[in-house]
Formats: structure tokens, sequence, C-alpha cells
């Protein structure tokens, strides 16, 4: 089993602030850092990081090989990594003293992926493997209509939100995940509630306080909660949840098992600052819970 993401590439760069800046304000950074982000990114080395055998989908610029690099350390598999003329996707990210952030997203190579590239690597995957999707990259229409061709487990986070492309995969995901602004958006957009999203199965994160997954099929509810921490920094909190929880499902685990697994997980993650490379390892999550 194995878990192939078509995800974005980013190269993140950190302003910790003492409060995130009003419109037409400026506010002096106490420190500045980089590193190696974005949705995509995050959630395979959120999986890789947990035991799961990881493929990434995806693209970066030419000049930036350190990136793959980064990503392979970790134990992700970069075989589907294009390198392309132009920018690699990249992020500022605001973050203010009680760990509460403010993103803004240039897209790049994220918006560049090549279909046939995205055809090779799924046609790679089994009946038995997971697709992982997201809001940063273009083709996921194309890569959820391949992956149920084959059969896969497609989890698919609605992030950034935009109702269109949710319209456009959904009737390929086997799982939903968004948070519970994202939930209410989407239920709005659609004129409909939760359990009447034409979905198997959603998972809405509640931030502090954990967890819910709803079978749309049976009407099933599960709610887990979130240890509780004193967060630093909340960005990558989602991914590192989803990526886990890709994971735990790839293991075998039961949807709570691998939900709590999840997060457990994020939970440390928000006590570090950092993205990708202050997602924890299972060995770290196992000595924190």
């Amino acid at each position: 089993m194995a878990i192939y993401n078509l995800g974005s590439v980013n190269i993140d760069h950190f302003y910790a602030l003492p409060r995130l800046p009003e419109p037409g304000e400026t506010i002096h950074a106490t420190e500045h850092s980089v590193g190696l982000g974005g949705k995509g990114t995050n959630q395979s080395v959120a999986a890789a990081k947990a035991g799961a055998r990881v493929f990434h989908i995806g693209a970066i610029g030419n000049a930036d090989g350190w990136v793959r690099d980064r990503m392979e350390s970790y134990g992700v598999d970069c075989r589907f990594v294009s390198a392309l003329d132009g920018d690699t996707g990249h992020a500022i990210i605001n973050v203010d003293a009680q760990g509460e952030n403010s993103i803004v997203l240039d897209p790049a190579a994220n918006h560049r992926q090549d279909s046939d590239m995205v055809a090779s690597a799924i046609d790679h995957a089994t009946e038995t493997d997971t697709l992982l999707l997201q809001n940063e990259t273009n083709l996921q229409d194309h890569a959820a209509r391949f992956a149920l061709v084959k059969g896969m487990r497609v989890i698919y986070s609605a992030a950034p939100f935009s109702v269109d492309a949710v319209r456009a995969v959904l009737s390929e995901v086997t799982l939903l995940v968004m948070n519970s602004v994202e939930a209410a958006q989407l239920t709005e957009a659609l004129g409909t509630t939760l359990d009447k999203i034409e979905v198997p199965q959603l998972i809405v994160t509640l931030g502090s306080k954990g967890a819910m997954w709803r079978s749309n099929e049976t009407g099933e509810v599960i709610e887990v909660p979130s240890p509780k921490v004193t967060p630093v920094d909340t960005t990558a909190a989602g991914d590192t949840f989803i990526g886990y929880v890709a994971a735990g499902l790839d293991k075998g685990l039961s949807i709570k098992e691998a939900m709590e697994w999840g997060a457990q997980a994020a939970a440390l993650k928000v006590t570090r600052h950092g993205t990708a490379d202050a997602i924890p390892t299972a060995d770290e999550v196992a000595a924190f819970g």
C-alpha cells in the first residue's frame, strides 16, 4: 500500500510578529526564516514521517533542487516531481505571538502540473493505494478521475476553499476534509447540510476542539478531542492531521484510531515553529502521547 499526493510544493518565508497587521499598517518582524511548505508537501511529509510509503506528484522551479532533496530526506519519494523553468511556489507566512497566522501565496509551478506526468504517476498505483488532493495545484479533477478508475481511496482537502474546485472533484472523492469555516462555506454555497453532501465520508477539523468524522452513507458520527497544548504556530496543523490520518488508514487503522493519531500529531506540531520541517515523526508522537 502507498499514498500518492498531487500536491503543492512551496518555499515558505516566515515572519514572527507581535500581532498581525491591520490594513495599511506596517509592523516590524522580530524574526525571519525560510523553510519547506505547501499544503501538499506538508501532507506528504506528515504521511512519510508517520511511516507510510509516499509518492509526491508536483512541480518546482529548476533552480530549487534543495527542495526535492529536503523532501526526500523526510522519506518522500520525489520521482514524480518535475523541475520546470520559472519559480517554485512560495508563501509569505506572518505568525503572531499567539501562534495565529496570515498567509499570502504565489502558486507559480504548482499551477503548471503536466497532465501526462500526473497520469503516469497514478498509473503506478493500485486499488489498495490512496490519492491525496488539495486546492493548491491544477489538474485535481484529472487526477481524481484516474484514481477512480483505479479504485483508489481519494482524500480531498477543500483548502484553500473554492466551491468550483470542490464541485469539480466531489463525485470522485472518498473522504472530504474541511475545517469548520470551509464546511460552512461549502454548505452555504451548495444550499445544503453536511449530511446531504454527496460524498461517502467527510471530516471537519475543529482546531483545539479536535475533529468530527461522518459517514453520509450510514449516518455514523465519530468525534475525537485534541490534546491541550500551548500553541506557538498553528501553520500546517491541519496538514499534519490529514497526513497522519491518511497514513493511519493506509496502515489499516480504523477511522477513529487514525483521527486520534492525527490529533496527537497536530497538537505536537503547533508547539513548534515552522511547517513541513517542524512536523513530528511517529516516534515523537508516541512519546508525546
